[in-house]
């Protein structure tokens, strides 16, 4: 079957790997399915409904809603109608919200829930005539339900028309960037763009045709995970959302998955849980603990190691790793992880307890992905690179470093933005704002955003990235943010992985009441500062950081600092606790 436009990979999965249980996801605590002619039939009589209500090819609605099988159900009609989706993140304000709706001329809303319904009523005025539907069965809503109507010939017919007349070059998505400042921008991506990332990233991912489960929490508002669901149509896979952040632990037990989409932020909170754990261990037990860790810390997957060190592995992985694996699931067979740096020590010892974490890197505007390591393939595998060219993929560095990017996957622009879309698309190459650089081996390794480059006072550059992965790899330092643009040194807002440093306290006799005491205290900041000189030792002077503050509290998504991909919103934070990077400065 030729696969041309994204709803081709629904009807690819109806005729090759047909699914019982393809979506599924937890209603009042139970598991409900959805076989793969369970989703197409429903598709199908949701697309007709859109049809009767006056929605057709060229029109745009929106969707805001947390990941379920609705979701998709909405996406995939709109996409075999040629109507363009417009996704919006749960967690954005109504001014966003209300920005969005009107930039993108959207005609019809599905809510999922109360409290997103009423963000929507509140953002837009009454004069608007915006329809509205809800996932939920809310009193005085429409529920989706009530657009399904019956798939006859006729209206059969009248699809397959609708369909054949869509091309792989038209407009499929306005997906709107939160970004770190400024308002929104309307990525606009064609079925080609997607569906020719999606294929190039199947032949990296390590899916089995058919056979795999996969959890997906990640929000599909997301190009990531849409794509990603997208990509496990294409696959055959059984796709199974996590009831929320908090709860995915236990899914993970439940499902039992062979592969899931993920985010560094929450790969390191997995990683705080498990030492967490090791801590309340035996000392014998714990030095074990410590001993494995040690061994995971120095493994590289390409690498051929002598039979002593395999020796060692081998007892580490029966002692310590398979109990890592078991809390996962026991059936993981790779993750994915991008959206922000993954840290080198983080990567080996998830793949030295045969946890294959696969970096890759990419941004909306290429549909996503642009590099990925390997799963299957551990000569395709370098820890501290994002990986290597997905197929039809092409990258050059530019003069001043910066990464430039051209392929079918290239988004067709910024929606009614065509200078902003002029700066970034030049001579068909996407300027993707990243500075890296590519390996004789062919890995691609980005070092740092250009716009977060900054210059000291004495004119020294500092990519405040790469300084930041360093600190991270503290076993104390949860999150972390440079700074020192046209000052004297650099500086660091550092937020401790409170966690591990509340036990630290209680082993040192430190006693606090709450988090703005415990990072008042001198202990503390004394073991922050002996982590911040240990990783200033690999950096030259001017780059060091000099002064630092523990913010105690928590970057994420609600409070601000983050975008809805865990990406650090610099300016948020520059505002937000500009009181104590002035005092830095003193």
């Amino acid at each position: 079957m030729n696969i041309r436009r994204t709803f081709d990979f629904l009807h690819y999965q109806l005729e090759k790997f047909p699914q019982q249980k393809a979506i599924s996801s937890k209603v009042n605590g139970e598991w409900k399915s959805f076989s793969t002619q369970e989703v197409a039939d429903i598709v199908n009589q949701l697309s007709v409904g859109l049809m009767n209500i006056g929605i057709f090819k060229g029109d745009k609605i929106a969707v805001i809603s947390e990941n379920r099988p609705e979701w998709n159900f909405v996406d995939l009609a709109a996409q075999q109608l040629g109507v363009i989706l417009v996704p919006l993140y749960a967690t954005l304000p109504p001014k966003d919200c209300a920005y969005i709706l009107e930039h993108a001329e959207c005609k019809l809303v599905f809510a999922s829930d109360q409290e997103l319904y009423n963000k929507i009523v509140t953002s837009v005025d009454e004069e608007n005539a915006l329809l509205l539907y809800s996932f939920e069965k809310l009193e005085g809503v429409q529920h989706w339900t009530s657009l399904l109507k019956e798939v006859g010939s006729p209206e059969m017919d009248r699809l397959k028309a609708i369909q054949d007349s869509i091309g792989e070059e038209e407009l499929m998505t306005i997906i709107y960037t939160s970004g770190t400042t400024g308002k929104p921008k309307g990525v606009m991506l064609s079925h080609k763009n997607v569906v020719t990332n999606v294929k190039g990233v199947y032949k990296v991912s390590g899916l089995v045709r058919g056979k795999f489960k996969v959890l997906s929490f990640l929000p599909l508002s997301h190009i990531y995970e849409r794509s990603g669901f997208l990509l496990f149509l294409f696959a055959g896979s059984s796709i199974y959302y996590a009831e929320s952040l908090e709860k995915i632990g236990d899914n993970l037990r439940e499902v039992k998955p062979h592969f899931f989409n993920s985010v560094p932020r929450l790969l390191e909170k997995v990683m705080d849980k498990i030492i967490a754990k090791a801590n309340e261990l035996s000392p014998l037990k714990k030095s074990l603990f410590n001993w494995a860790m040690r061994l995971g810390l120095e493994y590289e997957p390409h690498k051929k190691y002598e039979m002593s060190y395999r020796v060692q592995m081998f007892i580490a992985d029966k002692l310590i790793f398979s109990k890592w694996r078991e809390a996962l699931g026991g059936n993981i067979s790779s993750i994915s992880c991008g959206g922000a740096a993954l840290q080198p020590r983080l990567g080996r010892v998830f793949w030295a307890a045969g946890i294959k974490v696969c970096e890759g890197y990419g941004m909306t505007e290429c549909a996503p992905v642009i590099a990925a390591n390997y799963a299957d393939n551990v000569e395709m595998v370098r820890m501290g690179a994002t990986g290597m060219l997905v197929e039809g993929v092409e990258v050059k560095i530019a003069k001043d470093g910066e990464v430039l990017c051209k392929g079918p996957n290239i988004m067709m622009g910024y929606y009614k933005e065509p200078a902003l879309t002029a700066e970034v698309l030049k001579e068909g190459w996407f300027h993707t704002g990243d500075i890296g650089e590519v390996s004789q081996e062919g890995f691609l390794k980005i070092t740092d955003r250009k716009k977060e480059i900054f210059k000291t006072s004495g004119g020294k550059y500092i990519a405040p990235q790469v300084l930041e992965n360093k600190l991270k790899e503290s076993l104390f330092i949860e999150q972390v943010m440079v700074v020192g643009e046209n000052r004297k040194f650099p500086s660091a807002l550092i937020v401790p992985n409170f966690d591990g440093l509340k036990d630290w306290c209680v082993e040192n006799k430190i006693t606090f009441s709450d988090l703005e005491e415990l990072v008042k205290q001198p202990g503390v900041i004394n073991r922050i500062a002996n982590e911040v000189s240990r990783a200033n030792e690999l950096f030259g002077n001017w780059e060091r950081v000099k002064q630092f503050r523990l913010i105690p509290q928590i970057w994420s998504i609600e409070t601000g600092e983050l975008t809805p991909k865990m990406s650090m919103k610099r300016r948020v934070i520059l505002e937000k606790f500009s009181r104590e990077i002035e005092d830095m400065y003193v």
